[in-house]
C-alpha cells in the first residue's frame, strides 16, 4: 500500500510542479480565444472552467482508466510506474500541447495541426488515422453498453426487443447522431459535468472498499517488481499499449480540441487539459490497485484477475464495485459501465465530424452542412459495431498509441519554432515511438502473427530478439530525424 500512496502523492505533485514547468515552456497569454472570437453557437461556445475540466475528463475517460488499468494489473504493482510517470512526463504533456495548439489554431483538429508543423504528409495520413480511431472508438463504446444493457434485462427476467443488443446498439446510435449534431452546450455542456462527479466519486468508492477492507491488501513494487502477467505477456511494450487512456492516449488529442473551441482564457489550459489527465491517471491508479489487490495470486501470477476479466470488460468492472462498495457499488457500476463510455462514444464521433469538417473545408454553422457529415459518419459506425469487437478493439490500441506519438512530434516542432525548450515533448515523443514500433513487431494482430511462434503447449513465443533492438533503432531513428531537421532550419534562419 505504501507504494500506491507514493503514486498517489507523485500524481497529485506532478500537476503542480512539471504540469506547471509544461504551463510555462508554452506561456499563455492574455489572447482572445478561438471560442471568444470565432463564437458559433454550436461548437465555439464559451464555458467556465470547472465545467471545461469535468467534460474534458469525461470526454477522454469513458472506459479507458477503468478497464484498462485493471488489464494493466495483470503485470502487477510495476504497472503502478507507468501510470504515475507516463501521465506526468507524457499523457500530461501529450494533452496540453494537443489542446493548446489546437487553441491556438482556431480550434482546428489534431490531424490539421500536424499538418502545420509536420508538413501535408503528415497531415493526410493524421486526418486518415484521426478518423478511422474515433469511429473506432466510439463504435466500441457503443457495442459494450448495449451488451451490458441487454444482460441487465435479462437478468432481471425481461424478454423481448429490450433484450436485443441490436435494439440497443441502434438506440445508443440515434443518440450519438443527435448529440454529435446539436450544439455543445444542449447535451454535453448540461449533463456531462454530473457523469465527470460520478466517474470521480466511483473510483474514491473503490479506494475506500479496498483501504477498509482488511481481506485486500495493495502489494509493493518492491517485493512484486516481476511481470505476473499469468500468460507471460512481456511488460515491454504491452504494458505500455494497454494501460492507454491512464497513462496517455492518442485520441485524448482528438477530444481536447472540443475544449479549445470553448475556453475563455489561454490560461484555463493547465486545469483543464493537464489537470483532467492527471486526474484520470489518479483513477487509473485506484482502479489498477484494485485489479492488484482484490484477487487471487497463484504462484506469483495474477490468475484470479484473469478469470475475472476472461468474463468480458463490464463483468469485471461491476465485480469490483460489488466487492468494494456493496449495493452502492452496484448502481456506480452500472452507471460507469453504460455512461461512461456512451458519454466517450458521442464526442468521438463529434470530434471525427469536426475533422472532417476541417478536411474537407465544410462550414458547419449550418444544420444541412452538419447532416451531410454526420449520417455517414454514423451508418460507418453502425457497420463496424457488428464487427468482431476484440478484433476492432485490438487495432484501436496500437491506432491509439500512434497516434500520441506523431502528435507529441508535433508539439516538439512547434515548440522548436517558437524557440523554447522542446526537449519535453522529444523525450516522451522518442519513448512513445519505441513503443509503438515494438508493438507493431510484437502484437498478433500486427506482424506478430508472423514474428511469433508457439510452443508446443500452444502459449506463444515473442520474438523479442528481433522486436525490442528493432524499437530501439526506429525510436533513435525518428529522434535523429528531427534533431537534423530542426539544425538545418536554425541554419536557414
Amino acid at each position: 500500500m505504501v507504494s500506491f500512496l507514493i503514486c498517489l502523492v507523485l500524481l497529485i505533485g506532478g500537476y503542480f510542479t512539471y504540469g506547471k514547468v509544461i504551463d510555462n515552456t508554452l506561456g499563455p497569454d492574455d489572447r482572445e480565444t478561438p471560442a471568444v472570437r470565432i463564437n458559433d453557437g454550436i461548437d465555439y461556445v464559451v464555458m467556465p472552467q470547472w465545467k471545461l475540466f469535468l467534460v474534458q475528463l469525461l470526454n477522454i475517460a469513458g472506459l479507458g482508466p477503468i478497464f484498462g488499468a485493471m488489464q494493466g494489473a495483470l503485470w502487477g504493482p510495476v504497472v503502478f510506474l507507468w501510470i504515475t510517470f507516463g501521465t506526468i512526463f507524457a499523457g500530461g504533456v501529450h494533452d496540453y500541447f494537443a489542446g493548446m495548439l489546437s487553441e491556438r489554431n482556431d480550434g482546428a483538429s489534431i490531424s490539421e495541426i500536424c499538418g502545420i508543423y509536420l508538413g501535408n504528409g503528415m497531415k493526410t495520413v493524421m486526418r486518415v488515422f484521426s478518423v478511422v480511431l474515433l469511429v473506432m472508438v466510439g463504435t466500441v463504446f457503443a457495442v459494450g453498453p448495449a451488451g451490458l444493457i441487454v444482460t441487465l434485462f435479462q437478468n432481471s427476467g425481461f424478454t423481448g426487443i429490450v433484450t436485443s443488443k441490436e435494439f440497443w446498439l441502434w438506440i445508443i446510435l440515434v443518440y450519438y447522431f443527435i448529440a454529435t449534431f446539436i450544439s455543445i452546450d444542449k447535451i454535453i455542456g448540461k449533463i456531462y459535468p454530473l457523469f465527470g462527479i460520478c466517474l470521480i466519486i466511483m473510483a474514491v468508492g473503490v479506494a475506500f472498499g479496498i483501504f477498509t477492507n482488511p481481506a485486500y491488501t495493495i502489494p509493493e513494487l518492491w517485493t512484486h517488481f516481476y511481470n505476473m502477467h499469468p500468460s507471460g505477456t512481456p511488460i515491454w511494450s504491452f504494458m505500455f499499449i494497454t494501460v492507454a487512456c491512464g497513462a496517455i492516449s492518442g485520441f485524448h488529442a482528438t477530444q481536447s480540441p472540443l475544449m479549445a473551441r470553448c475556453m475563455k482564457s489561454e490560461k484555463q489550459g493547465h486545469m483543464v487539459f493537464y489537470g483532467a489527465m492527471v486526474c484520470e491517471g489518479i483513477i487509473a491508479l485506484i482502479w489498477a490497485a484494485a485489479g492488484c489487490s482484490i484477487y487471487e495470486v497463484t504462484g506469483g501470477l495474477n490468475t484470479g484477475l484473469q478469470a475475472a476479466l476472461a468474463n468480458g470488460q463490464s463483468a469485471a468492472i461491476y465485480d469490483v464495485c460489488v466487492k468494494t462498495m456493496g449495493g452502492v457499488g452496484i448502481a456506480l457500476a452500472m452507471l460507469g459501465v453504460i455512461a461512461c463510455p456512451i458519454t466517450s462514444g458521442d464526442t468521438a464521433f463529434r470530434s471525427a465530424r469536426l475533422t472532417l469538417a476541417d478536411w474537407f473545408k465544410i462550414n458547419q454553422d449550418k444544420f444541412q452542412k452538419r447532416l451531410v457529415l454526420c449520417v455517414p459518419l454514423l451508418l460507418v459506425g453502425a457497420f463496424v459495431g457488428h464487427l468482431d469487437y476484440s478484433i476492432v478493439w485490438r487495432y484501436f490500441s496500437w491506432t491509439n498509441q500512434t497516434l500520441a506519438m506523431i502528435v507529441l512530434w508535433a508539439a516538439s516542432m512547434y515548440l522548436f519554432h517558437q524557440k523554447k525548450n522542446f526537449w519535453v515533448t522529444v523525450v516522451p515523443a522518442t519513448f512513445m515511438s519505441a513503443v509503438s514500433c515494438t508493438y507493431f513487431l510484437l502484437g498478433n494482430e500486427c506482424l506478430g502473427q508472423f514474428l511469433n511462434s508457439k510452443d508446443a503447449a500452444g502459449a506463444v513465443i515473442y520474438n523479442t530478439a528481433v522486436a525490442y533492438p528493432v524499437g530501439i533503432i526506429f525510436a533513435a531513428v525518428l529522434l535523429f530525424i528531427f534533431l537534423r531537421t530542426t539544425k538545418k532550419q536554425a541554419a536557414k534562419k
